[in-house]
């Protein structure tokens, strides 16, 4: 067990590999190692290591917001629906006891980079003022509402999206790039979940029929096959009973490594 002290020591620590100031006390003393894991060799009697950033709330007291909680933009369908496969993610036995159904939902955070487990590039990364893309609008329900589950048992992902103000294309209807948008998160979420980290190499869209401003649609995305580094995955966006079709497509997805992302 690290001692109150430890704990406060290795804050401290932290904060100076992402470059933040401390002013209380003389905190110069430098990391002496980071190993490609992501385990910090810090300079102080009282500890000998920290396995990864991810063991420590971040940042130390604070837990990221997850967008993917109802609030008060969502309108009914978003809302039945999302009760819908949520009541599917914990079940209970004739016990009494609770266990994991065959749904999962997927947080969403503004930026998830920042609270993943951390390698020797990752305080580069968190000192950017990058932003997750669907989630870059403060206001609630003017862009991008959206919650994703995926089913590994039958290799499915579903999400349930309404679309915001802000996402017009034609008059009173979405931007066909921001279904584009929607339709490469949630595929490559779903190529993530089932092969690891992953970029697009292609999406093939069809449109179909537009989809209103302030509407809820559904987005079922499967997997199609995979090819040594290669997901296959097609997905179908409809309205909220599967009855009309709005949007068709099928991506192909790259595994990936951190060498691959920063040009290694």
């Amino acid at each position: 067990m690290i001692r109150t002290g430890g704990v406060q020591q290795i804050a401290r620590g932290l904060c100076q590999i992402m470059g933040r100031e401390i002013s209380k006390g003389n905190f110069n003393t430098n990391i002496s190692q980071m190993t490609p894991r992501g385990t910090l060799q810090l300079p102080w009697s009282s500890i000998n290591s920290v396995r990864t950033m991810a063991v420590l709330p971040w940042p130390f007291s604070f837990q990221p917001r997850d967008f993917s909680l109802p609030n008060s933009s969502w309108g009914s369908d978003m809302r039945r629906l999302y009760e819908h496969y949520n009541s599917q993610c914990e079940v209970e036995t004739d016990d009494g006891e609770k266990k994991w159904g065959v749904w999962r939902r997927l947080p969403s955070y503004n930026r998830s980079l920042k609270y993943a487990t951390g390698g020797v590039y990752l305080s580069k990364i968190i000192q950017s003022k990058a932003r997750l893309f669907t989630r870059n609008i403060r206001e609630q329900g003017a862009g991008f509402e959206y919650v994703v589950f995926v089913n590994k048992q039958e290799q499915k992902c579903v999400c349930v999206f309404q679309a915001g103000h802000l996402l017009e294309g034609p008059p009173g209807h979405v931007h066909g790039g921001a279904i584009a948008t929607m339709i490469d998160t949630v595929t490559g979420t779903h190529a993530t979940y089932l092969s690891g980290p992953v970029m697009t190499a292609n999406l093939n869209i069809n449109y179909r029929s537009p989809i209103s401003l302030g509407s809820t649609v559904l987005l079922t995305c499967s997997l199609d096959k995979k090819e040594g580094r290669k997901t296959f995955v097609s997905c179908q966006v409809t309205n909220t009973d599967s009855s009309k079709l709005h949007t068709e497509a099928t991506g192909l997805f790259l595994s990936i490594t951190m060498g691959h992302l920063l040009g290694g």
